[in-house]
């Protein structure tokens, strides 16, 4: 999978054909504890890089657990 981040913030996770199948007929992706860690650190950038491209009312927007998030 790859992240496709953009400069207002927005990024879309792409999937592989492999992983498409794999979501399709498992249901889930199970990743590595290497893999995990790999996902993880994209993550934590993704997250650091998205604080300086949100606006202001996205940065500092809060998340709660009943929060829904929405897809396209």
């Amino acid at each position: 999978m790859k992240f496709k981040q953009y400069e207002d913030g927005s990024c879309d996770i792409e999937f592989s054909w492999k992983e498409r199948l794999i979501l399709f007929r498992k249901g889930k992706l199970h990743l590595s504890d290497e893999d995990l860690k790999h996902f993880g650190n994209n993550l934590v950038k993704i997250v650091c890089d998205w604080q300086l491209k949100f606006k202001e009312n996205i940065a500092n927007k809060q998340t709660f657990t009943y929060t829904e998030i929405k897809s396209e």
